[in-house]
């Protein structure tokens, strides 16, 4: 530098460093300024320069057009390569005239113009590949601005010095014209005019999977350089106790300091918020892949709704927050070893103690976190078991009103709402604490009297522990968590998948024995293949083996072609009848119309409101049950798929409809009559007409072949085929609901204890400072032993309020605060109507009960902990800096203000886009759920990607309104400690400005405190967003507490005085319904009386209003007019569960909850074993209950699925026989079971219900012939009431119901 600098002129001579830093007027030399300071911008951009041009050749958008920016920036940077190279040939031309000029006048504007030269090109590279706004740009100018000012201060301080003028004037230009580019690269361009990319989910997902290594080492990289920035803002913080100390020093030093510790304060600022901004996008991605696939395995159903609604709506929410945190992983052991240098560095030897100390609660730590994450994983066990329960609940939730089950299933549910909190509380109240400054100083004081505890060692000592305390507590969590997530998310995504076989031996779980044994079977290519057996024989195992739903033991299995499914309980979607028979399709109106005939449905569409664009409810709520079923067939047919699997399509409609749907449909001039069909059917009159019998024995074919053969052959079939045949012959607002919930009492109790533990912290703080201010006799302090001892105790002190008072109290509050909340929730959803579950998607109460109670359980007591405990370090913060220099106060309170302006105006803004979040997030959880109970027809049709693609599409309308939050909290937290880092610039100005009347120890204390302050108010930013967000949450799950409700359960009094229900007669007085305010009246002025023991039989065509009837007698809808009578008693004057247990209903599809097959049939745990097992055999249940492998404790699936359709409905009608009430009504309760079961079961109930009144509703004319009478509806109204002798010899509506049955 010497002899670039020309080390014999004056000006040019070595530089003096006496005149830069130890002076009252500090200045560079003109050679540092020539080479060093002009040079660092060109350095900058020649090392970025490779990497960043093969970034842009990477990250190809396509070119943007010339704007009126790039082309002011191309000029201005045409005229500063001119200014440079006129400095070189001016220099040149001096030289050439005999002025001593040295190589620095000349070399360093060469350099700085051939680097504007690259700037402009990277400038025009950056245009062509359609980069709108550039940080690395923009970095250059600022440094090439910053160098631009120090050379100017220079020429003014030197403009009376020397008479240089050219000089001058380029360099002033030359400051003018960089401030003017920095400006311009401020501003982002035009977007690019043409896009090479394709805006393609495959693609965007190929690319993102590139990116994420990539973005993974930028987040890695800005971590690294944020921790640098830690270290150097430490020194700094060193150094100015050193200047406070050293009355000699020049006061431009503390000037200098406190604005390097602002300046470095800003960029660790900037380099944070960018590093939370891209672990967000990161983490947005990753949710979106990992909801995409959580998505994928739900078709597969290798998890309960409950457990996948749980993984959608907490595990990726917790593996978003890992992105976050995951780099502490690898980085706190830096951090640390770092800080063990420093603290080696300040207090030598004793610095050990500290090492031993952490050495020492480092595994502690890990074991109590680890301790914390198996609590956690229990936690998540119940939280799934809840979940799957309240699924299974709100599924059947007309199953559970109908019995007046409600109360015993919230205690079931209460019950492992206990065990979860219960496993919560446990792992809140968990802690860990740090002895490492008490150890260490004591260490450092009393080995050695000569050592002397000074301002400087005291407080930059104490926030390198702060530092090592976060990295202590934050290593152990970032593991664990990465563990606990990792764990549950491997368990779901690497389970055995289901495989499509055939020929085989075939069973529901590897667990469980095979339900289907040697099956050997070939279908012909178009023809008609009929599945019969006895109930249990495996007739819908069969074609759950043929669509991949049943594990293969043995043997190999194929199916050709694309496949259509008709399940026994049809799946029907909340959306138009014509949305549910496209099911993604093309509109072909001819044969959708031929369709709509071939299945019956065209007397149904015309009764519509909207036709065919009418809507169905969730679960087909407002069509009836035959209704359904041939929409579901439609949905099948309109497909034109070349196989056909039909698990008994004919059961849930009229018989003359079945014939009807044979005829056109499944028989041999039907629309499917070049099709291959697999029928199940209990229907016998049709099998004449199939190509093949398979009858199935004990999950094995025993036969197969026509019908002639297998009559030939006289066996098994033929015997169950004549016992048929005899037997038909034989029959004819948020935060304050969350503190008052809460309790007022215990949230003044939290407010008492954390200010009492401020308190102490900052008498910990002042006694710290005042021991390091004790004078020093003969190299040491006095009273060493007291100073210690007083630390000790009051560092013991605030552990005992922090850890064992305030945190407890704050999170078992939250314990306390959730289980009110969340009992309240399901006290209300269980008393709110019918009409209520059926216009609520499940989707929004699963969001409800799963993510909205997981942010009250876990999010708002944590972040509330959080925010009580950094608002209360502010105070103290905020305490201490006025107490030692009370100037500070001008500063703090405008700055406070604007603080509280920032958060308000950021408030209004982020609840919105919460509430609007959570919104989008409900039709997620409906739609994985509608996925999960169609599973089966979704697979069987083939049509996975299109509900794939519905479910991205939620997914990102979700994301999309998650992305302005995440950025909205970004901006928040930039501007917030920006304002923090003005707080610590004008403590550190006024520190320096009064050094003369404030003693080391106070000037350390303060500044030691207003550095924490950028930290505490990022985190108490975070906290305080996160419980703006979060208490949303409380507001959504307490806008159920204002639904309509339902009447009361019990009526206190009414019963107490007179037995009730003795003799089951009821009377319908004038009795009208209607489902909801705004339809028509499904049933209108029914008037007639049934007497007690009556049995009577309900028929009609779909539609009818059968299934009303029963709905309206038990209250399931209140009437519209009219009453309905009991024995004489108004049942409106009584209680709902007063009413519901004294009647037993068999509904028309069978339910069975996930549990023991003993729960099932005896859910209020009030009848003996003997007595189950007596019902069982009275239902042709027990030699099948027997032979399972738990007997009676035997599990059943989620919604029954390891049975049989008509196997649950024979434990449905156990469930029955064990009641034994006054009043039975069966709703098409034999509809899936065979005829001679049916047969039988109907002599069971007319024995075992004797003495009760029954009501029969049914499609079969046969299963109500031997009724005392019969009721036939018609439009919602009694078309005929008679006896069935009277009925035939009336030959009216009955008689032609008899006619298309055959029966007549």
């Amino acid at each position: 530098m010497n002899a670039s600098c020309g080390g014999n002129t004056p000006a040019c001579s070595s530089p003096d460093w006496n005149q830069t830093w130890y002076t009252n007027t500090p200045r560079f030399t003109w050679c540092f300024e020539s080479t060093v300071i002009a040079w660092i911008p060109c350095a900058y951009l020649w090392i970025c320069f490779p990497f960043y041009y093969l970034y842009l050749r990477y990250k190809n958008k396509g070119y943007i057009r010339m704007s009126h920016i790039f082309k002011t920036k191309m000029v201005l940077g045409f005229i500063l390569v001119i200014l440079c190279f006129s400095n070189v040939f001016f220099v040149l031309w001096e030289i050439s005239q005999g002025i001593p000029r040295a190589p620095a006048f000349f070399i360093s504007p060469a350099v700085v113009g051939i680097t504007m030269i690259l700037a402009m090109f990277l400038t025009q590279v950056e245009r062509m590949m359609g980069i709108q706004s550039s940080g690395v740009m923009l970095i250059y100018w600022l440094l090439s601005f910053m160098a631009a000012v120090v050379m100017f201060s220079s020429k003014v301080q030197h403009a009376l010095e020397r008479e240089d003028h050219f000089h001058h004037v380029t360099t002033y230009l030359y400051a003018s014209l960089v401030l003017g580019e920095l400006v311009l690269f401020c501003f982002a361009d035009h977007p690019p005019f043409f896009s090479k990319g394709v805006n393609n989910p495959v693609s965007t997902a190929q690319n993102t999977e590139k990116c994420l290594p990539f973005l993974h080492f930028c987040v890695s990289d800005i971590s690294s350089v944020l921790h640098a920035f830690i270290n150097i803002l430490l020194l700094s913080c060193s150094l100015f106790l050193e200047f406070i100390e050293d009355q000699e020093a020049p006061s431009w030093h503390g000037y200098f300091y406190a604005f390097a510790m602002f300046l470095l304060a800003c960029l660790q600022t900037l380099f944070e918020q960018r590093y939370m901004y891209m672990c967000l996008v990161l983490g947005l991605r990753l949710k979106t892949a990992v909801t995409g696939l959580v998505y994928r395995k739900v078709s597969l159903k290798t998890a309960t709704v409950g457990e996948i609604v749980n993984l959608v709506s907490v595990d990726v929410q917790k593996l978003m927050d890992l992105i976050i945190y995951f780099n502490g992983t690898w980085l706190a052991p830096i951090r640390i070893i770092i800080c063990f240098v420093f603290l080696w560095q300040l207090l030598g030897p004793s610095a050990l103690a500290s090492i031993a100390v952490f050495l020492f609660l480092l595994p502690l730590n890990f074991v109590i976190t680890k301790k914390r994450s198996q609590f956690q994983e229990t936690q998540m066990t119940h939280k799934d078991e809840r979940a799957k329960l309240i699924n299974a609940v709100l599924s059947n939730i007309k199953v559970i009103k109908l019995h007046g089950w409600e109360k015993t299933f919230m205690e079931k549910v209460i019950g492992i709402r206990k065990q979860e909190l219960q496993a919560l509380k446990k792992s809140q109240i968990l802690f860990s604490a740090s002895l490492i400054a008490f150890v260490m100083f004591a260490v450092y004081t009393l080995v050695d009297n000569t050592h002397v505890l000074d301002a400087q060692k005291a407080f930059v000592s104490l926030t390198l522990i702060n530092i090592l305390n976060t990295a202590h507590s934050f290593l152990p969590f970032s593991i664990n968590a990465a563990v606990q997530v990792n764990c549950r998310l491997h368990s779901f995504f690497f389970v055995q998948a289901s495989i499509t076989i055939r020929n085989g031996t075939f069973c529901w779980s590897k667990e469980t024995s095979p339900c289907l044994r040697s099956i050997d079977l070939t279908v012909p290519q178009g023809s008609l293949l009929a599945v019969v057996g006895q109930v249990g024989a495996g007739k819908s195992s069969l074609l759950s083996a043929l669509l991949g739903e049943l594990e293969k033991t043995d043997g190999c299995m194929t199916m050709r072609d694309t496949a259509a499914y008709v399940p026994q309980q049809a799946w029907i979607q909340n959306a138009s009848v014509e949305d549910n028979i496209l099911f993604g399709k093309e509109m072909d109106e001819t044969w959708f119309n031929r369709v709509i005939d071939a299945c019956a449905l065209q007397p149904d569409l015309e009764s519509f409101p909207a036709g065919q664009k009418s809507e169905i409810g969730e679960k087909g709520i407002n069509i009836s049950g035959g209704q359904k079923q041939r929409v579901n067939l439609a949905r099948a047919v309109y497909q034109k798929a070349s196989i056909y699997l039909l698990d008994d399509p004919l059961s849930a409609v009229d018989a003359h409809v079945g014939q009807h749907i044979f005829e056109h449909v499944l028989g041999p001039n039907g629309l499917l009559k070049d099709k291959t069909r697999v029928l199940v059917t209990h229907t016998i009159n049709i099998l004449p007409q199939v190509d093949n019998i398979v009858f199935l024995v004990d999950g094995m074919i025993s036969e197969t072949g026509s019908y002639e053969k297998l009559l030939q052959k006289n066996e098994a079939f033929a015997e169950f085929l004549h016992s048929h045949v005899a037997a038909e012959e034989k029959a004819g607002t948020g935060l304050p609901a969350y503190l008052k919930a809460t309790g007022l009492p215990l949230c003044a109790y939290i407010i008492l204890l954390f200010t009492c533990q401020q308190a102490v912290s900052f008498s910990r703080g002042y006694w710290l400072s005042v021991w390091t201010d004790d004078p020093v006799y003969n190299g040491t302090q006095q009273h060493s032993e007291l100073r210690v001892g007083v630390f000790g105790a009051l560092g013991v002190v605030q552990g005992l309020f922090n850890l064992f008072v305030s945190t407890a109290a704050v999170l078992l509050g939250g314990v306390l605060a959730s289980h009110k909340l969340f009992l309240q929730l399901l006290r209300n959803v269980a008393r709110s109507p019918m009409v209520f579950f059926e216009q609520t998607p499940i989707g929004n109460l699963l969001n409800r009960f799963s993510k909205e109670m997981d942010a009250i359980d876990s999010v708002i007591p944590d972040k509330l902990k959080s925010l009580l405990g950094f608002l209360f370090n502010l105070l103290e913060i905020y305490i201490v800096i006025i107490v030692a220099t009370p100037k500070a106060a001008m500063a703090i309170v405008p700055l406070t203000v604007l603080y509280a302006a920032f958060q308000h105006f950021y408030v209004s803004t982020s609840c919105q886009l919460r509430r609007v979040e959570a919104a989008s997030r409900s039709p997620i959880y409906s739609h994985i759920a509608e996925t999960f109970q169609g599973s089966s027809v979704i697979r069987a049709y083939k049509d996975q990607e299109r509900f794939i693609s519905k479910n991205n599409f939620l997914v990102d309308q979700n994301q999309r309104i998650c992305f302005p939050g995440a950025v909205a909290d970004r901006w928040l937290a930039t501007n917030l400690e920006f304002l923090g880092n003005g707080i610590v610039l004008f403590a550190a100005l006024f520190v320096a400005m009064g050094r003369t009347h404030l003693s080391p120890g106070t000037a350390g204390f303060s500044i030691s405190y207003a550095l924490q302050i950028t930290g505490v108010l990022n985190w108490m930013v975070r906290s305080w967003t996160e419980i703006e967000n979060n208490i949303v949450s409380v507001e959504r799950v307490r806008e159920y507490w204002r639904t309509p409700k339902e009447a009361p359960w019990t009526q206190n009094g009414k019963l107490q005085d007179q037995v009730w229900l003795t003799e089951g007669r009821i009377e319908f007085r004038n009795y009208s319904l209607r489902y909801r305010p705004n339809l028509e009246l499904a049933l209108k002025h029914i008037n007639l009386t049934i007497n007690g023991q009556e049995k009577i039989g309900i028929t009609g065509r779909t539609g009818a209003g059968k299934s009303t009837l029963a709905v309206g007698l038990l209250r399931l809808v209140e009437a519209a007019e009219g009453a309905i009578l009991i024995d004489g008693l108004d049942i409106a004057q009584l209680g709902l569960h007063d009413l519901r247990t004294k009647i037993t209903v068999i509904p028309q599809d069978p339910v069975l909850f996930s549990g023991s097959l003993r729960m099932n049939l005896d859910p209020l745990n009030q009848y003996t074993d003997a007595d189950i097992w007596t019902a069982l055999e009275l239902t042709q249940l027990k030699s099948f209950v027997a032979d399972l492998p738990d007997q009676l404790e035997y599990q059943c699936a989620d919604q029954g699925e390891n049975l049989s359709t008509g196997q649950k409905q024979l434990v449905c009608l156990a469930r029955a026989v064990l009641r034994k009430a006054k009043i039975l009504i069966l709703d098409e309760a034999t509809a899936a079971i065979d005829l001679e079961t049916d047969l039988q079961i109907q002599s069971t109930l007319r024995t075992q219900f004797k003495d009760s009144t029954v009501l029969t509703i049914a499609h079969r004319i046969n299963t109500i012939m031997d009724c005392d009478r019969i009721l036939v509806l018609e439009d919602g109204r009694i078309a005929e009431f008679d006896t069935l002798e009277h009925l035939i010899a009336q030959k009216g509506l009955f008689y032609s119901l008899m006619e298309e049955s055959g029966l007549a």
